[in-house]
């Protein structure tokens, strides 16, 4: 498992993951070795008339070859589940996931289970303001040599590139987000949309990297959010303002989606029109159209569009709409032509209300800290949330109640607030999905004891040293909220946490050294133990085994609420999945259980396809056993052996 992914993410090139989904789309054009058969796609490209391959706008940073090539590689780390959390009543049957870790791992576990999957990803990231703390994080775990080797570097390249490490360059932010934002769009589903935060300092770099990841043709809209209601005295015109950049997985898929419910106020019907109530809207518009006069049959007068504007109906469909009364001449009868336009007609059609670029009130950040400080009694435990009246609206113009939502930026959690608290409004099954780091709230001194940050006071002394920690509080503060407005409301106000961690320099040391005739059992015993909570020094209550059972099941691609049955072989419990997949993650298999596993794949007393064995806790002599052994079955039963 970790040491395959390991090996994989040596052979991890800049355009891996580009050529991956390449592969995907256009098989046709790789030859059985995978190598991309560029000339043959070049036929085909000058066929279309289309000359040079090299044309074109792209964007270029000092960097941008590693991040492509973090785009590509798998996760270092393995998935502990909050085990106590998890199984509390309110969360043991909650779809709601919350993760604590670097959220590029997180993504990197995710893609096997939720590629094509997401409806809407809402992300505040780092603004790189230089006073918001961010600094590039990646220590380039690879020698100067590999590093040299895998992108053609100089060494004055190399040593640019190396220059960006914890910094706040540009150049180290475009690093930062490239593959946060390519795997975000591996998991949009194709109706999917995403709306990143942004303000000055990073909006036209992340404009220009989004239109290279989405492409320009899916660019939905800059959205102008008004976070102040005035100005402060720092700069010439200080702004009052970020920006909201919209993209669509495929534009063409969601123009008839996007959009506000319609408002039925307005709507009246006067006449007793069978059809129901109505309104009107002009017959004529600015864009190039019929023109001609249209006759009022009762007065006689004739009415040609105005200035500069067109008929929206050629004269055929004029006349009918006159004859079938959607279009009047007023209330009167004595008044230039408009449309009359039914609610029913417009409802049916899925019509939505048009949105401008504007948002002017639900997104001021006053109105967030007092929103958090109040849910806290009182105490301002962070700094900068993001008001959920701005990702309820967001919700709200997406159109879909039933949406799976990610923040992969999760910060406060105003994210999930927004989803829980939207779905009691309207009765929606929104769900979502929250990955944020555990930045500490404290420092350690030279003495051991602990220290608040700067900015981190309040929260430290309220009890919370983790950021993740303040947010999955505020989740569980939301919860009572809802509870307590809404007795007898029976929405999902729960979440499952799962904790993304690197094991210990000593057990990666093991993964990497692991001799396949090592046979000493304490090296067993601790290859799985060490991935237990308690020896990640975390609460939560995972066993080893948990740890490993749920990071090799989300690589296998199933869902963090996939049903297991434990089987009892001779006294060691294997976990069975999806009726077909048996897991053997512990120590203590040997000729016993080997013998009742094979008897009862023989008999049909159960099927397995496959049996997935963590390598560390076999010796090589229970591992030849077992595959001989299923060898002789007349049911082929696939062996995977994982380190």
């Amino acid at each position: 498992m970790l040491r395959e992914n390991f090996e994989f993410n040596n052979n991890v090139n800049a355009n891996s993951a580009f050529l991956e989904e390449l592969s995907m789309k256009l098989p046709e054009y790789f030859t059985k070795d995978g190598e991309f058969d560029i000339e043959k796609f070049r036929n085909n490209l000058r066929k279309n008339n289309i000359e040079e391959l090299s044309a074109g706008f792209q964007l270029d940073w000092i960097g941008k070859d590693y991040a492509k090539k973090q785009a590509g590689e798998r996760a270092r780390t393995v998935i502990v589940p909050d085990v106590i959390h998890n199984n509390q009543d309110k969360n043991v049957k909650s779809d709601n996931l919350f993760f604590t870790g670097d959220n590029l791992e997180v993504m990197r576990h995710l893609q096997s289970v939720y590629t094509n999957s997401i409806d809407f990803i809402y992300i505040d990231p780092p603004y790189n303001t230089g006073s918001d703390g961010f600094v590039y994080p990646d220590s380039f775990e690879y020698s100067d040599d590999q590093m040299k080797s895998m992108f053609g570097l100089t060494d004055e390249q190399l040593e640019r590139l190396k220059s960006i490490q914890g910094r706040a360059s540009h150049s180290a932010w475009l690093t930062f987000m490239y593959p946060r934002l390519y795997l975000a769009k591996k998991m949009l589903k194709d109706t999917g949309i995403i709306f990143v935060s942004i303000d000055d300092n990073e909006q036209a770099n992340l404009k220009e990297l989004m239109d290279e990841i989405f492409g320009a043709d899916n660019f939905i809209a800059d959205l102008i959010v008004r976070r102040k209601t005035g100005p402060n005295n720092v700069g010439n015109i200080p702004p009052v303002h970020d920006y909201l950049l919209g993209y669509a997985k495929v534009q063409g898929l969601i123009e008839d989606t996007i959009g506000l419910p319609i408002k039925t106020d307005g709507y009246i019907n006067p006449d007793n029109d069978e059809r129901g109530p109505w309104t009107t809207m002009p017959l004529s518009a600015n864009h190039v159209g019929p023109y001609f006069p249209i006759k009022n049959p009762i007065t006689g007068e004739e009415y040609l569009p105005g200035n500069g504007r067109y008929w929206v109906f050629n004269e055929t469909e004029v006349a009918r709409r006159i004859a079938d009364g959607r279009i009047i001449f007023g209330k009167s009868g004595q008044t230039a032509p408009v449309q009359k336009v039914f609610l029913a007609d417009r409802l049916a059609a899925g019509k939505k209300q048009k949105i401008g670029t504007l948002i002017e009130k639900d997104g001021l950040n006053n109105l967030a800290t007092k929103e958090l400080t109040k849910l806290f009694d009182g105490e301002k435990v962070f700094d900068t949330p993001k008001p959920t009246d701005l990702i309820k609206y967001l919700l709200r113009v997406i159109n879909n109640p039933d949406a799976l939502v990610l923040d992969f930026f999760a910060g406060s959690a105003s994210t999930a607030d927004a989803v829980m608290s939207l779905n009691a409004d309207d009765g929606g099954k929104r769900q979502f999905i929250m990955a944020t780091l555990p930045e500490p709230t404290f420092t350690i001194n030279s003495d051991g004891s602990k220290v608040p940050t700067s900015g981190g006071e309040t929260a430290f002394k309220a009890g919370f040293e983790s950021i993740d920690e303040i947010s999955r509080a505020r989740v569980m503060k939301v919860a009572e909220k809802i509870i307590a407005e809404n007795p007898g409301y029976s929405g999902d106000l729960g979440f499952k946490h799962y904790r993304m961690v690197e094991p210990i320099e000593k057990a990666l040391e093991e993964i990497e050294n692991f001799s396949d005739v090592q046979t000493q059992s304490d090296l067993f015993d601790n290859m799985v133990t060490r991935f237990s909570s308690e020896s990640f020094e975390l609460p939560g209550g995972a066993t080893g085994e948990q740890t490993l059972l749920t990071t090799n099941l989300i690589e296998d691609g199933y869902g963090f609420d996939t049903k297991q049955v434990t089987l009892n072989f001779s006294g060691y419990m294997a976990n069975y999945v999806d009726e077909s997949r048996i897991y053997l993650i512990d120590t203590g298999w040997g000729p016993n259980q080997t013998k009742e596993l094979v008897n009862a794949i023989g008999n049909r007393r159960m099927i397995v396809q496959t049996i997935v064995l963590y390598g560390y806790s076999f010796s090589m002599e229970s591992i030849r056993e077992l595959e001989i052994a299923i060898g002789q079955l007349e049911s082929k039963v696939n062996l995977q052996v994982r380190y």
